[in-house]
């Protein structure tokens, strides 16, 4: 049953019987078979069938709540059990925003130090793609923002605050400034993330408070292309800070922090709400409690 239920999810997710079967390491009529024979146990139609996947029926989409369920349970008494007799190993899998990825590093490195036995897949993902990972099992874990989008039903560990700083050249005119206000950022050639990104959005709503409309002339879903342009071209980015110092480290940039507006937002690690929690994840959200202390 359990493994029929994988199938389910691959295929729910995949919306193509041959990719759901790829992603599984099967052959396309295994999955077909192992989905019919999941129906015949269940008594219902799952899926709408044609000349190709059609979608879950009502019924599919039900089970489909359930497999999710069923499949994490299996999945961490699996890793309980491993836990028990051969202490903390297996694979942690995180998706995290780009701009907290210096402190997925963090987590990663301090974990791996005190568990070498675990191993890790890091994601770079938009807070939204998260979010939905999570709920398809595709992840243990994220670092995304806390306050900005609902979470839904998550166990939440905060990390630290973001605050910002301007990444630009050494001659340009604001560089060597204190600080800087949002509103002096309006005639500024910038590069920043792309509008799927939670932070591009901060970003947007500090700028317009501030009566900005910004010349946004390089849009990237990734810092190092950012701070790149920066690096080649009359180009200046915003970033958080932490990340503005790892990005320009090394390069002759200059960072100049931007002045705090309103409640600063809150970055942290989330995970499904379970109980019980793996030891795996457990010692995860530990060590972030104990990074958030330091900060």
């Amino acid at each position: 049953m359990i493994d029929k239920l994988e199938m389910l999810l691959a295929l729910a997710k995949e919306k193509h019987f041959g990719h759901a079967a790829e992603t599984l390491g099967i052959t396309q009529p295994t999955l077909s078979a192992g989905i019919r024979k999941l129906e015949e146990q269940l008594g219902v139609r799952l899926v709408q069938r044609g000349s190709r996947y059609g979608g879950l029926t009502p019924e599919g989409q039900r089970a489909l709540e359930w497999a999710r369920r069923i499949v994490g349970d299996s999945r961490r008494l699996r890793d309980e059990m491993r836990a028990s007799h051969a202490g903390l190993s297996g694979h942690l899998r995180i998706a995290v925003i780009p701009t907290a990825l210096t402190w997925a590093a963090r987590l990663t490195a301090g974990y791996a130090e005190r568990h070498p036995n675990v191993t890790f897949t890091v994601l770079s993902r938009s807070s939204g793609e998260i979010l939905q990972m999570l709920d398809n099992l595709d992840v243990d874990a994220g670092i995304t923002y806390l306050d900005s989008e609902p979470l839904g039903r998550m166990t939440t560990q905060p990390l630290y605050h973001e605050d910002y700083a301007l990444v630009c050249s050494p001659d340009h005119p604001l560089a060597g400034r204190d600080r800087i206000g949002w509103a002096e950022l309006g005639d500024l050639r910038l590069c920043l993330l792309t509008p799927d990104m939670q932070n591009r959005r901060i970003i947007n709503r500090n700028l317009m408070e501030a009566g900005v409309e910004p010349q946004v002339l390089v849009e990237s879903n990734s810092t190092i292309v950012m701070v790149s342009n920066v690096l080649n071209g009359p180009f200046v980015t915003i970033l958080p800070e932490d990340m503005a110092r790892f990005t320009a480290m090394g390069h002759d940039l200059e960072l100049v922090p931007i002045e705090r507006r309103g409640t600063r937002p809150a970055v942290g690690l989330i995970a499904p709400h379970q109980d019980p929690r793996t030891p795996v994840l457990q010692a995860l959200l530990k060590l972030a409690e104990g990074l958030h202390r330091q900060d």
